[in-house]
């Protein structure tokens, strides 16, 4: 009788065990994305596309970055790093807060600078950008492909 409770005990323990583990990864921002960002008068600015990953601390890896739009602002060169702190997560679908920055290199000095949140393959927010004879803000929306 004994042996046949203790294995009860071991299988209830597995299988409460499995169901909390589904998914539990925080991380389903990792992938690709497709960025629009519309200026003050509802007017696209800017498109980009980019691949997100998210590392241990928040800091995001970024490849593939390529604006799909022609900007005087960014011509070539440009550089991005980002954050992402996960505030939620039910049933695997994760919400939280994000941050994007993108430097020009050519011509030099531009900043468009991004903060949002995500909430399961959608993140959106405002935007911002400063430099050398480029500056706007608006709002912008990005999707997980």
């Amino acid at each position: 009788m004994k042996q046949f409770a203790a294995t009860l005990l071991l299988a209830l323990g597995l299988t409460l065990a499995g169901c909390g583990s589904s998914n539990s990864n925080p991380n389903n921002i990792n992938g690709t994305w497709n960025a629009t960002l519309t200026d003050s008068n509802n007017v696209q600015a800017f498109t980009f596309s980019t691949t997100l990953a998210v590392n241990s601390g928040g800091s995001l890896t970024i490849s593939n970055f390529t604006f799909n739009s022609n900007s005087p602002c960014f011509v070539s060169g440009q550089t991005a790093s980002g954050t992402f702190t996960v505030s939620g997560n039910v049933n695997g679908s994760t919400t939280g807060t994000f941050g994007f920055v993108v430097n020009s290199g050519t011509p030099a000095g531009n900043t468009l600078t991004l903060t949002g949140t995500e909430s399961g393959n959608t993140i959106s927010g405002t935007w911002t950008m400063a430099g050398a004879g480029c500056s706007g803000t608006g709002t912008f929306t990005m999707t997980k492909m």
